[in-house]
């Protein structure tokens, strides 16, 4: 009982309804460039040096994507919500993007590949 008020333990929010900070153990060495750019502190460096840090609060992350775009190894992805990943829609025939729901279909561009 008495080890229990001697440490700091760091429990992770259980995440709903899937993670958002995505990291790759296979790409990352723990160098916590991720941790010193997160505006929010929802990445946190793990307690043993040269671990993958840990992601403990994915559900304050604000998905600025900071981490993702300072990770030098680009082993750091961003899963956008699902009501955040739909721009709108594409015409097969021309790749024209368009948003529907606004007058006239707001034009969005167009792809070149």
């Amino acid at each position: 009982m008495e080890e229990a008020f001697t440490k700091a333990l760091m429990v992770q929010n259980p995440v709903t309804p899937g993670p958002v900070v995505i990291i790759d153990p296979e790409k990352c060495n723990g160098c916590n460039t991720c941790v010193d750019v997160c505006r929010t502190q929802v990445i946190l460096p793990n307690p043993e040096a040269g671990k993958i840090p840990i992601v403990l609060y994915p559900d304050e992350c604000w998905l600025c994507g900071n981490c993702a775009q300072h990770c030098p190894r680009e082993a750091l992805t961003i899963r956008y919500p699902l009501n955040q990943r739909v721009v709108g829609w594409k015409r097969k025939e021309t790749g024209e993007y368009f948003a529907v729901g606004m007058r006239g279909a707001l034009y969005l561009g167009k792809d070149d590949a």
